[in-house]
This record gives structure tokens, sequence and C-alpha cells, in this order.
């Protein structure tokens, strides 16, 4: 069966959003909507609309008038095997100390390294893309270097492989959070899959608005791949949660963004232990200052 699928894009955060929740409410329905920063510094964004059926082209153009969004781009896609696809393409990925996988490739797995399993069907988060590893790498560092900590949080989670990395490192619980439904979810299976339930726990949050966030700050290490814009939002609160001494994991970072995000973090009262690039992405590690 094929699918269609329907692109726009337009300026601002909030009308981008608003304007996929509005169409939620076309007939034929939707079966998705998803809503992308275009990281060139414009605060474009990209609305994508999903369709198992021709999406009505005039509803479509009345809402892209109405949210002040380029005309919608409709596209015919032919039937894929995704899941059987993402294998093919994703191999193992090694990270420091540790290496994720497929459970296709669980029989590739050597010996002396900390394996992860994230199924190819939750592709975001492998290990494949830049920022993944770079933190995974970081993680790694850390440990080497002797750091200890024991309040640990990995905020906009995806997959957790970053929470499920630094569960495999260190003895705490690690909790884990992520404002989207699906991905909190998603997170939980592979907590599962992966032997560290309880060890890593899932939680439904926007930052570090939860209860059980609140009552475990300050934190000692805080991961956050995210995006730079909402890494930049979120300072205030990362400098009220954690801890004197604390360190951060940053990520999902252009090259050429990571000095914006740098001093953001700085003036919110952190230093800078280290930048990582890895190709187009940079990975940057934070101590919070006495």
């Amino acid at each position: 069966m094929p699918t269609f699928t329907a692109l726009t894009h337009l300026a601002g955060r909030a009308p981008a959003e608003a304007l996929a929740e509005a169409c939620e409410e076309l007939a034929p329905e939707p079966v998705g909507s998803g809503v992308f920063e275009i990281e060139d510094g414009s605060d474009r964004w990209e609305v994508g609309v999903y369709f198992l059926e021709q999406p009505d082209e005039v509803a479509l153009a009345l809402l892209a008038a109405a949210y002040g969004a380029d005309p919608f781009v409709i596209s015919e896609l032919p039937e894929v095997d995704w899941v059987a696809h993402v294998r093919r393409e994703l191999s193992p990925v090694e990270a420091g100390r540790f290496y994720v996988h497929g459970s296709h490739d669980a029989d590739r797995v050597p010996e002396g390294v900390e394996a992860l399993c994230i199924e190819a069907a939750m592709a975001f988060g492998t290990g494949h893309h830049g920022t993944t590893k770079g933190c995974l790498e970081a993680l790694d560092r850390l440990a080497n270097d002797g750091y200890q900590p024991q309040r640990i949080a990995d905020i906009g989670c995806g997959t957790a492989v970053l929470a499920m990395g630094a569960a495999r490192i260190w003895p705490h619980t690690v909790l884990a959070s992520d404002i989207d439904r699906i991905a909190v979810d998603t997170a939980s299976a592979n907590v599962i899959a992966n032997g560290l339930d309880g060890r890593v726990v899932c939680i439904e949050a926007s930052g570090f608005d939860h209860p059980m966030l609140e009552e475990a700050a300050p934190f000692d290490l805080v991961l956050a791949n995210i995006l730079k814009q909402p890494l930049i939002d979120l300072s205030p609160e990362m400098a009220r949660h954690v801890g004197t001494g604390g360190k951060i994991i940053l990520s999902g970072i252009l090259t050429d963004q990571g000095q914006e995000v740098i001093e953001a973090y700085q003036t919110a009262g952190f230093t800078l232990d280290r930048r990582d690039d890895l190709g187009e992405w940079v990975t940057l590690t934070m101590t919070r200052a006495g």
C-alpha cells in the first residue's frame, strides 16, 4: 500500500506545532505528523503529515495559507519494509566501551564491551547518529577519568540509549525523561530488553518539569541530546537542577552552533571542559561552577 507525505515550511515553532495539530482534523485523517526545526539559524520549521490515502489538496492549501506556511508539497511513497531496510543499512556502532546493535546482530557482539540493543524499528538514537555516538564517547571518557556521579538524568531521552549507557557504567538509578509519550514507551521497552528495568526509570516530562526530577535534584550528571534552541532555552533550568561541580553532556548541536550554546551555558554558570566535533555535529562536556 502506498503512503503519502505532505510537507511545508514556515517560521516559528509555535505556528508549526499549531499547523500540525490542525492537520489532524483533516479528512482523510492522517496517520501521523511531525514538526522539525531546520537547523540553519533561520527559525524555519518543517511540518510533515503522513497519510494512507490521497490527502485533500485543497484543504491542505487552505491550512497552509491560514498559518502563513509555504504550499504543501505532496508526494507518494512506494511500499517499503523500512525495518528490513534499516536492518540492512545499519551496522553495529562502537563508541568507547559501548557497542550499540540491533537484535539481528546480537550474535556479533564482541567480548569485553558494554552492549546496548536498540531495535531497527527505533533507529533514531541507535548510535549511528553523530550526536548519540558523541554523547556515548563523552560518557566513556568521564568514566575513564574516574568521575563517579550518583544522581543522573537523561533529558529528552528518545530511545534511552544514553540513560542505559550511564546505568551500565555506574550502579545508580538513572531518570530518563522525554516530552513525547511514544518516546517514553519506546525507551521503557528498550530498558526492559536490555535488562535494566528498575535501573532506568522512564517518565514523560518537559525538561525537568516532573516531581521525580525535582525530588532527585541536584544532579551530578545530566545528559541532553536534543537541539540547539531547546538546549539554550533549558540552560537556566539546567543550572537550577545541576549541583556545584556536576557535569552535563550536551549534543544535537551543529558545529557552527556550538559557540552559541557554550555562551548560553557559561552565562548560566557552567564552564566548558571540552568540545568534541564529530562530522557536522558537536558534543559539549561542561561543569557547573561554584
